[in-house]
């Protein structure tokens, strides 16, 4: 078994991502009782106060899990920073941050300089989004202990390479956490992002129609009704590139074909509700969207991924002589498709 590159217990290597106005206590306390990291961004909680109760409720919910299930595994949870000079709120945050010590810090869209020390005062990690090799570099210049590479496939505001290629040239300058997102929405995916030299895959559309996730229930609906052929990828609603579901759109008067080239400005201002319907109303996936059958609790989903990571597991055992790395009998494999069958652990 491949050791993970990371001090976590976890079930599955996996990261419920974080998820602009969908991710909350409910959805990260669901993802670490189910034995993996739940994420929310910052920005979801305001006034500040609202993100001081968050806090509290999810410290203080994971701490009755493990006080009541000893033997179960619980993940960490992960609060997600916007470090943009935009965000007036940023100190607050920190504070918080400070007080109630989330074991991950992942940073967006600025340096991640401000969080580093904060965060390794009380012992946790800071993890960098990237979404190219020019930042990978400035985040490990900087000192960050992970870095997640936002993939071309992801959902939200989202990255152009290829997860492969994207993982391969990040481990040959950095030896520390790696998490890749974009596109990845099952067990198998986990299993190949692993094998491609990553230790985490973040997972963001799967967790959007979950019972405890914070999303409307016309964009639960939205995801089970659409495919990746429903997405388009458009700086024109936020500033930067992203992946909206065509429905979506269009519900909202907005012409997919026919979106306006000027890119409005960017904020990121914790301190302030979103001023415009386009980040509010008008909603994204990524490619692995096609996976989304039901509206499901985040246990389900979660125990569904671990059965078919453990069936990748097992294929690549059977196909791979000890030793050798070729294949050992490949003609006498399953060739049907991959149906989720009962596997035991």
């Amino acid at each position: 078994m491949l050791k993970p590159n990371h001090p976590f217990a976890l079930r599955l290597p996996v990261v419920a991502a974080p998820m602009f106005l969908v991710s909350g206590p409910e959805l990260v306390t669901a993802a670490c009782r189910a034995g993996i990291i739940g994420a929310f961004p910052t920005p979801n909680a305001r006034p500040i106060e609202t993100l001081d109760d968050w806090m509290r409720q999810i410290t203080e919910n994971l701490a009755r899990a493990r006080e009541e299930q000893p033997g179960v595994t619980i993940g960490p949870w992960c609060a997600n920073l916007v470090t943009h000079s935009s965000n007036t709120r940023l100190h607050e945050d920190l504070a918080l941050v400070a007080k109630y010590k989330p074991p991950i810090v992942v940073t967006a869209l600025g340096s991640p300089k401000p969080a580093i020390e904060v965060v390794h005062e009380y012992g946790g990690i800071v993890v960098a989004d990237i979404i190219n090799l020019k930042l990978a570099g400035k985040a490990i210049e900087a000192g960050v202990d992970g870095l997640a590479c936002i993939c071309a496939g992801a959902g939200g505001h989202t990255g152009s390479l290829n997860p492969f290629s994207f993982v391969s040239a990040v481990r040959e300058d950095f030896d520390g956490l790696v998490i890749v997102g974009g596109g990845i929405s099952d067990g198998w995916g986990v299993a190949g992002a692993l094998a491609s030299g990553a230790d985490l895959v973040y997972m963001g559309t799967r967790f959007i129609p979950t019972l405890e996730s914070m999303a409307a229930q016309e964009y639960k609906q939205m995801l089970i009704d659409s495919t990746s052929d429903d997405l388009l990828v458009s700086a024109a609603l936020t500033g930067a590139p992203a992946s909206w579901l065509k429905p979506s759109l269009r519900s909202r008067g907005l012409d997919p074909d026919n979106l306006p080239v000027t890119k409005p400005e960017r904020n990121y201002d914790s301190n302030i509700a979103p001023t415009a319907k386009r980040w509010r109303d008008v909603w994204g996936a990524g490619q692995g969207v096609g996976a989304v059958k039901a509206v499901e609790s985040v246990q389900t989903v979660v125990k569904r991924l671990d059965d078919e990571y453990r069936q990748a597991l097992q294929r690549m055992a059977a196909i791979t002589v000890p030793g050798s790395g070729t294949a050992a009998n490949p003609g006498a494999l399953d060739k049907s498709p991959r149906k989720l069958q009962e596997v035991h652990s």
